[in-house]
């Protein structure tokens, strides 16, 4: 389906107009005068990629970045995780020279992968530093008081103020989190969402573990559609640094869908099948594959040997996101 990187070559005449007219080097990117292209040339503007400094995050780091809070242990001997998660405003450079005015958790798109055990008590202090009234609503089970949406329990956190949610961590799975302030859809499309993890009482087999997280930028915010899809934060980023993994090593993939403005995602690998486990509340998987799909807050596991060294492609299946940024690279290692 897109045996290259030359679905980019779309974006950058969508974002850059100066490129429309440029020749690509075969493999459908435009190269810089004296300078190949390839997987890790240029995308949107020739020799630019986004600050990732002026950003304040960075997706490849994001990817294994597992936040297990401050740890304590109770009276009755349960593990206490306790976090401190704040709301800021703040521009984020989506793509190179495009910057997108986002709400956030904790100044980063998405927000931190909270990770815990069934049966913690879980504290997480919201503190709302943003200009906007917002709130965090947790997937899982929790007392309608936790729930985070207006006129239930504290209801809404307005600017200047916090909150902390207070509840056990059930069930095991794989879960998310988002602010549920109206409008909704634009709460989250700006970027207000992240990953919550509960871990089953038993640990899952060893694996090199991901976190991947599926959305989109409404950049002219008329609410109609996305004109940049992503992983983690910014388009296009893992194919110009491929995630690394080691052959026959399992690995495991948190893949969460909080896409806004279209009714599903999906998730393809090339060249290799997967187990699947929807929501991560079962530990048998539904199914081996090489695509599943996803709509809004839907989730899964997907596990993973690759048998064999090389660069495997990733993306939607719907040619239209992989165009626009959600698409990128395993590089296989024997290493």
């Amino acid at each position: 389906m897109l045996g290259s990187a030359g679905a980019a070559l779309g974006a950058a005449a969508l974002l850059d107009p100066t490129s429309a007219g440029a020749a690509d080097d075969g493999t459908g990117q435009v190269p810089e005068p004296g300078h190949g292209g390839g997987v890790n040339g240029p995308t949107f503007r020739v020799g630019e990629t986004v600050d990732h400094v002026a950003n304040g995050f960075q997706p490849t780091e994001i990817l294994r970045d597992f936040d297990y809070g401050k740890v304590s242990t109770a009276a009755d001997g349960r593990t206490v995780r306790e976090w401190e998660v704040l709301a800021t405003d703040r521009d984020i450079e989506v793509a190179p020279g495009v910057r997108f005015p986002a709400w956030t958790f904790n100044s980063r798109i998405p927000g931190p992968t909270l990770r815990c055990r069934e049966g913690d008590l879980l504290r997480v202090r919201f503190v709302n530093n943003s200009a906007h009234p917002h709130t965090m609503h947790f997937h899982g089970i929790h007392p309608a008081e936790m729930d985070g949406v207006p006129l239930v329990g504290r209801g809404v956190i307005l600017p200047g103020e916090s909150f902390t949610y207070t509840f056990d961590a059930e069930p095991f799975g794989l879960h998310l989190y988002h602010c549920h302030v109206g409008p909704l859809a634009e709460h989250i499309a700006r970027g207000m969402y992240g990953t919550f993890i509960v871990d089953p009482p038993a640990d899952r087999p060893p694996a090199d573990e991901m976190v991947m997280v599926m959305h989109g930028f409404n950049t002219t915010f008329d609410g109609e559609g996305n004109q940049l899809y992503a992983v983690n934060g910014i388009p296009f980023h893992y194919m110009h640094e491929p995630i690394q993994v080691r052959r026959g090593e399992l690995v495991r993939i948190y893949l969460v869908n909080i896409l806004e403005y279209d009714p599903i995602n999906s998730f393809h690998l090339h060249g290799n099948f997967f187990d699947y486990y929807p929501t991560g509340t079962r530990l048998e998987p539904s199914e081996f594959t090489d695509t599943v799909i996803q709509a809004q807050g839907q989730r899964g596991i997907c596990e993973v040997r690759f048998p064999y060294p090389g660069r495997y492609m990733f993306h939607a299946h719907k040619t239209e996101f992989a165009d626009l940024g959600w698409m990128g690279f395993f590089e296989v290692s024997d290493g």
